[in-house]
Order: C-alpha cells, then sequence, then structure tokens
C-alpha cells in the first residue's frame, strides 16, 4: 500500500524524489545497523532507538547518528543491557561511517521511560526529558526490540490522555506540550546562538525554517485531526499516526482535508530542502553563516528562506483551511 507521502504525489502530480529517495536510503540503512547490533545483547525490556533523520527517514549523506538506548520502565539495580559504549562500538563498525550525535547531550544515553511518562512538567521535566519524550514520539524507530518502542510510545499518549479525553476534541494535555516544544526550540535557537558566538546559525536556521517546523506540524494535525472522534477512538489513531514517518502524518492531513494544491507545494518546497541539505557545499555555505548579515549574501540561504516560507503558506492554509480552521482557533492558539 503506498504512504501518504506517495498518494499525495500520486494525486497531485507533484515530484518528492529527494524525500522518497532518502526513505529508500534510510531503510538500507537502518537494516544494515540492524546487523551490527546482532551481537550485542539486548535486554527484552530495552531497544536501541534511533533519532534525528533517522526517525523522520530522511537521510543524507551528512546526517548525524542520534541514537539511545530505552528501557521501558524505571530505573533498576542492575545496569541495562546494551550499554551506549557497546552501541557505539557496533555502530563505529559501520563501513559507510559513524559520526558523533549532536553534542547537547540529548542523546547516546541510556533513557527510562518512567522518567518520560512521570516527568511531565514542573520543574521534575528538565529540557532534556522534554526534548526527549517529544522526539521519542516524533521522529523515532527501533533498532531492535520494536515492540518496547511501540509500547513506550503508547505508553507516553495514555499518560497524556489519563486526565481528560473528551468526545470530538483535541486532547489539551497533549497539544499543550506539544507547543512548548515547539515553542522551546525556537528559545534554544537563541540561547545556543549566544553561547556559540555564532558557529553553525545558518544551518540550524535553515533547519527551524523547514525540518523543524514540519516537525512540529507532524504532531501537530493528528493532535487537531481529533476532533473528528470519539474519545475511545483516539489513542488508537494517535499511537498508529505517530508510528508514521513525518512526512506521511502531514501528508495524510493535506488528503484528508482536500488540500492538494497546498500539499504539494509545502512537499515540492521540502523535497528542494532535502536536496539542497544533500549537497555537501551547500550544507557547508550554511554551516559556515555566522548570522543575519552573513546569510543574505548567501544564495543557498536565501533559497531555503523561500522554500521555507512556501511551507509556511501551504501549513496556514490547511491549519485555517475549511476543515480545520474552527479546531485550530479553539485548541491550538488559547
Amino acid at each position: 500500500m503506498a504512504s501518504s507521502l506517495e498518494q499525495l504525489q500520486q494525486e497531485t502530480g507533484g515530484t518528492f524524489g529527494a524525500l522518497l529517495a532518502a526513505r529508500e536510503l534510510t531503510a538500507a540503512r537502518i537494516a544494515q545497523r540492524r546487523a551490527l547490533l546482532d551481537r550485542v545483547v539486548v535486554d527484552d525490556d530495552a531497544t536501541v532507538v534511533l533519532m534525528g533523520s533517522w526517525g523522520r527517514r530522511e537521510l543524507t549523506s551528512s546526517s548525524d547518528d542520534d541514537y539511545m538506548v530505552l528501557v521501558r520502565g524505571a530505573r533498576g539495580a542492575a545496569p541495562p543491557r546494551p550499554t551506549v559504549g557497546a552501541v557505539a562500538r557496533a555502530f563505529a563498525a559501520d563501513p559507510q561511517g559513524f559520526s558523533a550525535p549532536g553534542r547537547e547531550g540529548i542523546f547516546e544515553d541510556v533513557v527510562h521511560s518512567a522518567d518520560l511518562v512521570q516527568r511531565i512538567g514542573l520543574d521534575d521535566d528538565s529540557n532534556t526529558n522534554l526534548t526527549r519524550r517529544m522526539l521519542l514520539l516524533l521522529e523515532s524507530v527501533a533498532a531492535t526490540n520494536p515492540e518496547v518502542l511501540e509500547q513506550t510510545r503508547r505508553d507516553v499518549i495514555d499518560d497524556y490522555l489519563s486526565d481528560s479525553v473528551k468526545d470530538f476534541r483535541p486532547p489539551r494535555f497533549l497539544l499543550n506540550d506539544l507547543v512548548r516544544y515547539w515553542r522551546t526550540i525556537g528559545v534554544d535557537f537563541v540561547a545556543k546562538d549566544r553561547k556559540r558566538g555564532g558557529e553553525g546559525w545558518g544551518l540550524r536556521n535553515a533547519k527551524l525554517r523547514t525540518s523543524r517546523k514540519l516537525l512540529f506540524a507532524s504532531g501537530l494535525l493528528p493532535v487537531l485531526r481529533c476532533h473528528e472522534l470519539s474519545a475511545a477512538e483516539i489513542p488508537g489513531f494517535l499511537a498508529e499516526q505517530l508510528a508514521l514517518p513525518p512526512a506521511d502524518r502531514v501528508a495524510a492531513a493535506f488528503l484528508r482535508y482536500g488540500a492538494l494544491v497546498e500539499g504539494a507545494a509545502v512537499f515540492g518546497a521540502y523535497d528542494r530542502f532535502l536536496q539542497l541539505l544533500g549537497d555537501a557545499q551547500v550544507r557547508a555555505e550554511l554551516r559556515a553563516l555566522g548570522g543575519r548579515a552573513a546569510a543574505d549574501a548567501s544564495p543557498a540561504f536565501r533559497e531555503v528562506a523561500q522554500l521555507g516560507a512556501a511551507i509556511d503558506r501551504g501549513l496556514l492554509s490547511l491549519l485555517f483551511g475549511d476543515g480545520l480552521r474552527q479546531t485550530t482557533q479553539g485548541y491550538a492558539i488559547f
């Protein structure tokens, strides 16, 4: 069966070649990573979770190796298996290369699901904990024991819905945390820029306009679509949606509400961005930009800004179109 992204391409005559090629590449690379882990001991309640562009199924030649060891449950007396070191050694043997995860300390760590589920909000919910929980929901794929990731994702969803879920209404607790995460990304963008003195500004800004924004939309849209469902239907719908690649969740919403032209425009722009991201020269140009003044003089950044604006227009047309306008106004704004 064709994915929602493929269906949108077929129905609109759009061309999403870079996205679909990246999806094929990601599937092949995940299979290779699973093979590398064959000799690593993994507990029954643990899994190695690949995140970032691996979880989005959007690998390029320069993607980071973002992963964590996820244990379903609370911290125990015995250290879980595998260790982070065992995973790193296995991945380092990849003949196609292995790059270190991002430097913020989100990845390359052991994460217990009890922390993600039981520490939502207030002071115990650190920036790191929030980010891990949201990325687990929005962009994750298991390299081992996929049922552990599936069960943990359902645990998180069920916890969000445990306080209040109503017929034909988006679940506010989950919605509010999604919005909080999106705003945290924006705040952290500036904080990182200050801390790093402008290093890497251009590439991070480019991703904020495109892949980060679509990732947020890939969580927001399924939650808003719950206005069509009874309370009993919502948990299963969200679990099914969040198990899909982010692009499919967004494409499914464009298909559901008949916004085909807008959907083709969004994914046409994003497809072009993925092409640019896979070009080593363009990526290096973006990474070298240290701030707005330099960005304005960069042809690559100017094109990315135009692509980001096209993504904005398409998403806003969907969110404030006939199918979602009242729900967006009533739940996503206030």
